[in-house]
């Protein structure tokens, strides 16, 4: 439960003084819905004595019926109160608990970062986080106020009836529930996470149907994947099954509590009345509270369901936070101005901790471009990632403007160091909305320059201008014409260092070229730094450094 316990102090973290709102309108609903079921029974047994005795006419019934109503309405109001103010603080808390994830996901290792699944991620975030919503509204304020009017209903009829139902109440209400949750949450943890497992599998599975399902068709393998979404439905029906028959189970258990209490009540307030203890009206009383105090104890059905999805989805969730408390530094001088400079540069892979190329030295001034050259595999995008902040050479040194990239914070990097790596992203969207990922502020004049430098501005007039649409991944444009939209992108931050991974891929010799020189036109002072691969590339570097593969070595 520590995790679980982690994750509630985070919800209530930003959002206190509304959770402590709608603890206080939780208890006040149940508080009135004992308090109008005591009172009637009161109400009703006591006319009903006064009447036999023949007092009816001195028994005064407006102020019972006026109580009677100010509870029914007050409790009405005090519902509504408590359902506006609960979930307006959760919806809140889970906003900024999603931007704390987010960000400590942004902060984690790239290499961590390169294996996410995006379909797996997101589906698992979202369900993560849909999972926490019932931390505070099934939960913890339901289980707090319930355990509070339970004890505050036992004072009241410990004084008003008798101790002794008092006692009944307190341990039938107070014990009984705790018993039925620990017991049934052993029972139900185990299914309700094959469940989610089951339903995010599920999600996936049908996702990448439809993202691959021309490649599925082409090599015939389209059964087969509708077989695995159906090995995963059946698998979530299985786990969903057994967890509803858990609830159901409990839920009966929870009855048969109830009634016991009832009952027990019911057997001594008869008792005491026979023996002139006390009155029936006053046996009434704790009869009909005992009768009431069974909506406290109700959620517990509901969260015996979802206990075991909430402790896994904190599980999940918790590490991934911690990234997202990184003090971020205003500014670092000297940041974003000066030469890339590397210094027996080595960087390593795997356990092994073997090199992936010779210790590498190289110097590139303010408007000058390194080409970095090698086989496949020989380390070049490596050293473009540890140029961009995002991995930390194993040995050797590299700075920029005097400071090496990835103690520099996230805002810097994003402010001075763009890159472009081989795998481009778009969005579903308008071809403005891509290009205003790296600049929201920038205007259409901007955007036609970047396009004009990266030779894409006539096929966007074609296409409709900036409002021209894409569908999922960029759909709509050819991989050339993808690759030049990604680097009118990059150049709309005005990086001081450019970092381009194969950038004229897909290109023909000639519109490398000048895709190139466009780059160059757009960002004189810059450093470029480029994985190059084509003689287009090299040829536009004004410095070559050719990476040493150690294992290729190490095979000759």
């Amino acid at each position: 439960m520590k995790p679980l316990g982690k994750m509630i102090t985070l919800l209530l973290k930003d959002e206190k003084w509304a959770f402590f709102q709608g603890l206080a309108l939780t208890l006040t609903v149940l508080a009135m819905g004992v308090a109008l079921l005591a009172l009637s029974g009161w109400f009703i047994t006591a006319a009903a004595a006064a009447g036999m005795l023949g007092l009816g006419t001195l028994f005064n019934v407006f102020a019972p019926s006026a109580m009677v109503r100010f509870l029914a309405l007050g409790r009405t109001a005090a519902r509504y109160g408590e359902r506006l103010t609960t979930h307006d603080a959760t919806l809140r808390a889970l906003s900024n608990l999603r931007i704390r994830l987010l960000t400590g996901v942004l902060t984690s290792p790239y290499r961590q970062i390169e294996r996410l699944r995006a379909s797996v991620f997101l589906n698992r975030v979202t369900a993560d986080i849909d999972a926490l919503d019932g931390l505070a509204l099934r939960l913890l304020l339901p289980g707090v106020a319930g355990l509070a009017a339970i004890v505050l209903s036992a004072i009241v009829v410990g004084v008003l009836v008798h101790p002794s139902v008092a006692l009944v109440i307190l341990i039938g209400y107070g014990l009984g529930p705790t018993m039925i949750f620990v017991l049934g949450k052993s029972f139900a943890k185990r299914p309700s996470r094959r469940a989610e497992a089951g339903m995010q599998a599920l999600r996936s599975r049908v996702i990448d149907l439809i993202t691959v399902r021309e490649e599925l068709i082409a090599f015939g393998r389209m059964q087969d994947a509708r077989a695995n979404v159906g090995m995963a439905a059946d698998y979530q029906s299985r786990g969903q099954a057994t967890v509803e028959r858990v609830e159901r189970q409990t839920g009966f258990w929870l009855e048969m509590m109830g009634w016991g209490v009832v009952s027990l009540t019911l057997g001594i307030g008869v008792s005491l009345a026979q023996s002139g203890g006390i009155s029936p009206a006053q046996a009434a009383i704790g009869i009909f509270a005992a009768l009431a105090l069974s909506e406290a104890v109700a959620p517990v059905r509901r969260a015996l369901s979802e206990i075991g999805k909430m402790q896994a989805a904190a599980k999940r969730i918790g590490p991934l936070l911690a990234g997202a408390e990184q003090i971020e530094i205003a500014a670092v001088p000297g940041a974003s101005e000066g030469p890339l400079v590397s210094e027996a540069l080595v960087a390593t892979r795997g356990p092994s901790g073997v090199a992936l190329f010779s210790p590498l030295t190289f110097h590139a001034e303010p408007g000058e471009t390194v080409a970095l050259t090698g086989r496949s595999g020989c380390g070049k995008s490596t050293v473009l990632l540890m140029a961009a902040g995002q991995i930390v050479p194993s040995s050797g040194r590299l700075s920029f403007g005097g400071i090496s990239p990835h103690q520099l914070p996230a805002k810097t990097l994003a402010r001075h160091i763009a890159m472009v790596p081989q795998r481009h992203a778009l969005v579903a969207g308008t071809v403005a909305d891509n290009l205003r990922l790296a600049a929201p502020a920038a205007s259409d004049a901007e955007l036609w320059e970047a396009l004009e430098a990266t030779q894409l501005a006539g096929t966007v007039r074609a296409k409709g201008g900036l409002g021209a649409r894409l569908e999922f991944r960029g759909a709509g444009l050819s991989g050339g014409e993808a690759r030049r939209l990604v680097l009118a992108r990059a150049l709309l931050r005005r990086p001081e260092l450019l970092l381009l991974d194969e950038p004229t891929e897909g290109l023909d010799a000639q519109l490398a070229k000048s895709v190139l020189a466009g780059l160059r036109r757009v960002l004189p002072n810059a450093v470029i730094l480029i994985a190059a691969h084509r003689p287009e590339e090299v040829a536009f570097a004004d410095r070559v450094v050719p990476l040493v593969s150690i294992l290729a070595r190490n095979i000759k």
